[in-house]
């Protein structure tokens, strides 16, 4: 069963204002409204000419913002690929995703952050033969690395992550790096702004291309940059956006989907 989305279109709404530093009478007047409209949009009233006068100011697909809070925005289920696992566990007040990703013939690949329970990773690695060399973080905020000392423990993996979140122990790589596990060939890009070194993983070598993008991008969403907004905007667009259109993005919270269906219907990426 699929995973709800992880924001709602207020959540949209939120993290755009906050990005682009617009006070709420500065974002009314901008979209030319009353302040009332503004504040009964933030809190979850749907009028459509509101939305879309919203979306103006803020740089949103303003289609794409009234189909996400009209509810006709659900992302279509991605094919099954095998040599893909994700992996999803309550956090607090929210769930966190974390991924297993191998070569299917010669058994080898990585995990890629911990969630807050690695145990279902750890039980697939064992029931599937799986060789783990590495443990692949996204970012190092704590609800994607909760339980990294028991998967560390439970691999032998040695953790890696960008060089501008390198802390303690862990291995640290500059963007561009390449993993090469069996058949998988992993490059490493930095889609900073979520996080000084937020990493997405690009991955080939299985049935369809993958992309591990931790909080850089939800499905129709993305992950809160108040302090690097631009940045992660335009990182998002040149490295992770290009990619070809049937790569299976796989975030760091809610439903994976695919870089066609983000163009298509996340209201921050403008057409």
């Amino acid at each position: 069963m699929s995973l709800p989305l992880e924001d709602s279109f207020v959540d949209v709404l939120g993290k755009a204002q906050r990005g682009l530093k617009f006070t709420d009478e500065q974002l009314a007047a901008a979209a030319i409204l009353p302040l009332a409209d503004l504040y009964a949009a933030q809190q979850g009233e749907v009028k459509e000419s509101v939305l879309r006068a919203i979306a103006i100011p803020l740089q949103l697909n303003a289609d794409a913002f009234v189909a996400l809070a009209q509810k006709k925005s659900t992302p279509a289920a991605v094919p099954f690929v095998e040599g893909l696992r994700q992996y999803n566990t309550p956090y607090g007040d929210m769930t966190v995703n974390s991924y297993l990703v191998w070569d299917p013939v010669e058994k080898i690949g990585a995990a890629f952050d911990t969630g807050a329970d690695c145990s279902a990773t750890l039980k697939d690695i064992e029931s599937l033969g799986l060789q783990i060399p590495f443990i692949l973080l996204t970012h190092t905020h704590v609800d994607h690395i909760a339980d990294l000392t028991k998967l560390k423990n439970g691999t032998g993996a040695r953790v890696a992550v960008a060089r501008e979140e390198a802390v303690g122990n862990v291995e640290s790589f500059a963007e561009g790096h390449i993993y090469s596990l069996g058949r998988l060939v992993i490059e490493t890009r930095l889609t900073s702004g979520h996080s000084r070194g937020g990493t997405t993983y690009i991955i080939k070598g299985l049935s369809q291309p993958i992309a591990i993008v931790g909080d850089a991008i939800f499905a129709r969403s993305m992950g809160g940059a108040n302090n690097a907004y631009d940045e992660a905007i335009q990182n998002n667009l040149k490295k992770i956006y290009s990619l070809p259109g049937n790569t299976i993005l796989c975030p760091g919270h809610g439903p994976m989907t695919t870089v066609d269906d983000e163009k298509k219907y996340n209201p921050f990426y403008v057409i």
